[in-house]
């Protein structure tokens, strides 16, 4: 038998087909989904590869090689998927494989690979049991020999240092009795449990609402009836969608099925865990984000690839677990851009639900305040079935949003961050002891540095990008690649000590509110306060149970999240996300404002909302306020009509990196003709090559080509063979990659 495999490179080369012969006594296990090891070319040490198909006979006869050894099997339609995701996303299967593989077992070096944790357990042998234990224990005279026996038969399984402890006997003795065959020890698996240390008091579903009741009825059945449909679930803030998910599932384990629930950021996970295990205990529930150690996340994939989890909650990446049986899939807060990967392979975690759900027949549900305008254009035209929730869960009113414009707080002598009408709301909520949360979607202290006399700004040595000041690290970063150094006190141009910080990030923000707050406790939620493991959990705990009077943060704070005693968010820049070079500015505007308005009022307390701003009259800051996504939605999307954005078509970019700038310039030209020959011009827009916005990152430049138009199976054939063109042309220093409606036009 003849196993087709594709080899573990990232190499566009060798994204094909190579034969191995499979020996007689792995001829049984190998399937399709195989992970492989095999000798390759010329190196000594073996490549990983996977099975994608099997045959009789292969056209190379007795030059093909033997598979030196089977490491782990995915399903038929894992590689399905995999094969589908590599032609969709421009990138190697091996790349989509990956994906799909037990965490902590992807590396080729074995010393790094994650084993199964174990310990040794300590058991009476069976033959033991003729023991008398109250007269003499047999034929044992040693006082501490019958003291471990007579534990052990109370207490079997126990480890070697419990019986140390609990009897005063030393490893010694429980070594001669294991020698004498009175005891055996085991080795047993246990697990590195993330959720081991959540104890969380049991909930009861809660009495739905009618549009609730409507909603949830309409999913049920096509739950039941095995049907896959897809449906927008589209509610204000607080409107009760996580309970719908919650009953949904209820209902999909009573079928004897599984489920999936994604979330967009770490920091919503420890929240929505929360409520899951309060509902259905820990032991169903299995747990895949990236700040889980390598370890828990090895032992979670295995519990659920042994059917123990029968709900998986995660990130985007958590769409790829091993469940079996899918009864639902649950994508929360569908518009975050978080569920479209920046990193090859280049995947949409929606798209690839989509897929999933459809194969499962079954239901997919996607639930947001802001939905994604795409997806609700998709509603609109009957693709997608949509859901209303109007009104919140509890009848707590929407909050109360006002808009101050920055321009005339500056004429009326206020160069204070904050506002005057901020400043006395923060002032009444500390005496009434409510809290309050700052949002500002931009970290550190000061966010460019320039030279006032020549107008020099300083620059990552390796990016063409501004650095950012930290003050607490004293240090200038750069947030692309990592790069620091120390603060700048003279210019390095003009020798001049007029060196100035401009602009305001998180850091800056918490300063300003502890001078004039200085009694207030505050707390500080970005990047660089969540870096360790369960920070996130950590700091929203602090801010719910410890008296927090004031969570200063970034978008991280913004979304899903329900603290009972907020009543005051103040959003301190809306503009800032207006000045990004994306098509798609205005709605991600209105998408942040309405979210983080959505955090002030969800209980008895009315909640009160304070957008300031440069840009009063901006359409995107006038619907926040409104809290009118309708109004939002038919404005903008007459201007994406106009204009022909998504999703009147689809965004190609292609994308050109390299540490060659002629190589690199060459090369995107030679894409720019390839395609300008062979894609329709009537139905594609290629727009000649360009540096790209941000032109060098990590020493490398950095090109870009536009395409609009609408992507279809030609056309990625298309795409697909200009970049086999390119990579064989032997490209030493430059890399190609495609990316279709890219979060990051940048």
């Amino acid at each position: 038998m003849i196993a087709e495999v594709i080899i573990n490179r990232s190499s566009k080369k060798l994204n094909r087909i190579f034969d191995y012969n499979i020996p007689n006594d792995i001829k049984d296990l190998i399937v399709i989904g195989s992970k492989v090891l095999v000798p390759f070319g010329n190196t000594k040490t073996l490549e990983e590869a996977y099975v994608v198909g099997i045959k009789e006979n292969s056209d190379y006869k007795d030059k093909i090689k033997d598979i030196a050894k089977l490491e782990e099997n995915l399903t038929d339609k894992q590689i399905d998927l995999a094969k589908w995701m590599s032609k969709r996303y421009f990138c190697n299967v091996s790349d989509c494989i990956k994906l799909m593989l037990t965490p902590g077992t992807r590396t080729k070096n074995k010393e790094n690979r994650i084993q199964d944790k174990t310990i040794n357990c300590v058991y009476l042998k069976k033959d033991i049991e003729e023991i008398n234990f109250d007269i003499d224990i047999g034929k044992i005279k040693s006082e501490k020999h019958k003291r471990v026996l007579k534990f052990l038969k109370e207490n079997e399984g126990c480890t070697i240092s419990e019986i140390e402890g609990f009897t005063d006997c030393s490893r010694a003795i429980v070594n001669t009795l294991v020698k004498n065959g009175y005891l055996e020890i085991i080795e047993k698996k246990i697990q590195r449990n993330p959720l081991i240390n959540k104890n969380v008091e049991k909930t009861e579903n809660l009495k739905l609402n009618e549009e609730q009741e409507i909603a949830f009825n309409k999913i049920l059945n096509s739950i039941k009836e095995n049907i896959y449909r897809e449906y927008l679930l589209y509610g204000v803030t607080g409107s009760g969608k996580t309970e719908i998910y919650l009953q949904l599932i209820n209902k999909v384990l009573e079928l004897k099925k599984t489920a999936i629930v994604l979330v967009p950021e770490i920091s919503l996970t420890p929240q929505m865990i929360d409520r899951f295990i309060a509902r259905f205990g820990k032991e169903k529930i299995a747990v895949l984000h990236s700040k889980l150690s390598i370890g828990e996340r090895h032992d979670e994939w295995n519990k659920i690839k042994e059917n123990k989890a029968k709900i998986v909650i995660g990130a985007r990446s958590a769409i790829f677990a091993p469940i079996q049986n899918i009864g639902i899939i649950i994508i929360d807060e569908e518009h975050d851009s978080s569920y479209k990967s920046e990193s090859n392979p280049k995947y949409d975690a929606k798209e690839v639900a989509r897929k999933i759900s459809k194969e499962n027949m079954c239901p997919l549900v996607l639930g947001s305040a802001t939905p994604d305008l795409n997806t609700y254009y998709n509603a609109q035209q009957g693709n997608i079935e949509l859901l209303k929730l109007t009104k919140r869960a509890n009848e707590s009113k929407l909050p109360d949003v006002s808009i101050i414009d920055l321009k005339q707080e500056l004429a009326n002598g206020n160069r204070s961050m904050l506002s005057n009408s901020l400043y006395s709301l923060i002032e009444k909520n500390l005496k009434n002891k409510k809290q309050t949360i700052l949002f500002l979607n931009r970290r550190g202290f000061s966010t460019f540095i320039m030279c006032r006399n020549c107008g020099y700004t300083v620059k990552c040595k390796n990016c063409n990008i501004s650095l950012t000041y930290h003050r607490f690290e004293n240090k200038l970063k750069c947030h692309y690649c990592g790069y620091e150094e120390n603060i700048v006190k003279t210019c390095p141009e003009c020798h001049s000590d007029k060196i100035r910080y401009f602009g305001t990030g998180t850091q800056k923000l918490e300063e300003e509110v502890h001078k004039q707050f200085p009694n207030a406790k505050t707390i500080r939620m970005d990047i660089d306060t969540v870096s360790k493991k369960n920070s996130h959990e950590d700091i929203l705990n602090k801010f719910k149970n410890e008296g927090i009077d004031i969570l200063i943060g970034t978008q991280m704070i913004v979304k899903g999240h329900h603290f009972p005693n907020v009543t005051l968010v103040g959003v301190m820049a809306a503009d800032s996300s207006l000045n990004i070079d994306d098509y798609r500015a205005n709605e991600r505007t209105f998408q942040i404002l309405t979210q983080v308005a959505g955090r002030a009022g969800r209980e008895s307390s009315d909640g009160k909302v304070i957008i300031q701003t440069y840009n009063p009259d901006n359409f995107a800051i006038k619907c926040a306020k409104k809290q009118d996504y309708n109004l939002f939605y038919q404005t903008e999307i007459e201007l994406r009509r106009q204009l022909k954005y998504p999703p009147f078509c689809d965004i190609i970019l292609i994308n050109f990196n390299s540490l060659n700038e002629k190589e690199i310039i060459d090369t995107s030209n030679l894409v720019y003709e390839y395609l300008n020959e062979n894609l329709k011009k009537e139905k594609f827009r290629v727009f000649k090559p360009m540096p790209s916005p941000i032109d060098k990152i990590q020493n490398k430049f950095r090109w870009r080509i536009i395409i609009k138009g609408n992507m279809t199976e030609e056309a990625n054939e298309i795409l697909n063979n200009c970049l086999k063109e390119i990579y064989n042309k032997n490209l030493k220093y430059t890399r190609v990659s495609v990316d279709v409606n890219p979060n990051n036009m940048m």
